[in-house]
């Protein structure tokens, strides 16, 4: 029994010196950034994609704040894919009326069945500039002054501009936890974007370099994943030194969540399968992440079981839950979270749990489609 004991209390604290290495030297970059200064004189066309499948309603209320960016030289790509609910006529007439508005349809085939990446592809083909800048039709961006702000990222050695999109602010239990989930996914791939690893963006807002697109092959390598237009294209090509994070109020583009369980893990499932083709070292590294969270909770919950020294359960909880509000606090504040403050402690337990079931029912799950 002695060393039954012994062995989870010193399993207990590597989790923790774990957790605590994460939150501090990972996490922290992201509580100290700073977005720089907008440079009035970087004004490089642009070419924003959205990519938009039976999407009219979405189109009808995000389109227009896109097109009226206030930025000199632009155009927007709109890819409609295979849609039969009008949006080819709605498009249509608001071609009309916006001239930097270029739409690419794709018509439905019997035989040939494609996921997003080939609208993609399709999309970086029809534009004519270099800095391409991608979002989902569901997505609205902060102010008029998205493209200034991720263009002004495009310096140097830059070729990627990982961009944030928070989800709106909604009522009932799912929402609180499908913006959690969003910080949580935000705060990793920014803050090892900052430490020099980047492994993921989030196509909703991001940007990279047609020349890039093209001399990596495009999504050759990982053209037979549905999803991944987004994560695996960065965790392909994204380095220390070609890579930059965007996350002023301005530059985020805010989108509407699931309102449904099956919605939200149906969206998770498709991520997840991209997940899968990470690089080997980007996926060890996010193992150990989740692993030692797991773990540091199993044996939490062990001890209580065991019914023994209180003072080691709750000071271990207390360590790690204090740090990670020094560290969260501004970030949330910063990412437009900070609502989400008062649910940490219950979240971050629930979300350990929402891994392990998503994991395990993604073993069994085959079928995973983009639309």
């Amino acid at each position: 029994m002695d060393y039954f004991y012994i062995s989870i209390v010193i399993s207990l604290q590597i989790c923790l010196l774990l957790q605590l290495f994460y939150v501090i030297v990972i996490h922290r970059k992201l509580a100290s950034f700073r977005s720089i200064e907008l440079d009035e004189d970087l004004k490089s066309p642009l070419s924003v994609i959205i990519c938009a499948k039976n999407e009219l309603e979405n189109l009808k209320k995000n389109l227009v704040p896109i097109l009226t960016q206030d930025y000199p030289d632009f155009e927007v790509i709109v890819v409609n894919d295979c849609s039969n609910d009008g949006s080819d006529w709605f498009l249509r007439d608001l071609s009309v009326e916006y001239k930097n508005l270029k739409v690419v349809t794709i018509l439905e085939h019997p035989r040939f069945k494609h996921g997003k990446k080939f609208a993609v592809t399709l999309g970086i083909k029809a534009t004519t500039n270099e800095n391409l800048i991608f979002t989902d039709a569901d997505c609205k961006p902060a102010s008029n002054q998205w493209l200034r702000h991720m263009q002004n990222n495009f310096t140097g050695n830059t070729e990627i501009v990982l961009g944030y999109s928070p989800y709106e602010l909604k009522g009932g239990f799912l929402n609180k936890f499908i913006r959690f989930e969003t910080f949580l996914t935000a705060l990793n791939y920014l803050s090892y974007a900052l430490k020099g690893i980047p492994y993921m963006g989030v196509g909703r807002n991001m940007a990279y370099k047609k020349s890039l697109f093209f001399s990596g092959k495009g999504f050759a390598s990982h053209m037979h994943i549905l999803s991944g237009d987004d994560d695996l294209f960065v965790n392909q090509n994204a380095n220390r030194l070609n890579t930059r994070i965007e996350i002023h109020p301005d530059a985020q583009v805010w989108s509407e969540p699931k309102n449904s369980l099956f919605g939200f893990f149906s969206q998770k499932f498709r991520h997840q399968g991209a997940g899968k083709a990470y690089k080997k070292k980007h996926k060890s590294m996010l193992t150990i992440q989740v692993l030692s969270g797991i773990l540091f909770y199993a044996l939490l919950i062990t001890l209580i079981v065991l019914k023994d020294q209180w003072w080691l359960i709750a000071s271990v909880f207390f360590i790690r839950m204090l740090v990670q509000l020094l560290v969260y606090i501004p970030i949330l504040k910063k990412l437009k979270y900070i609502d989400l403050v008062w649910y940490l402690p219950v979240f971050d337990f629930i979300y350990y749990i929402y891994i392990m079931l998503l994991s395990f029912i993604s073993i069994f799950r085959k079928k995973v489609e983009w639309k």
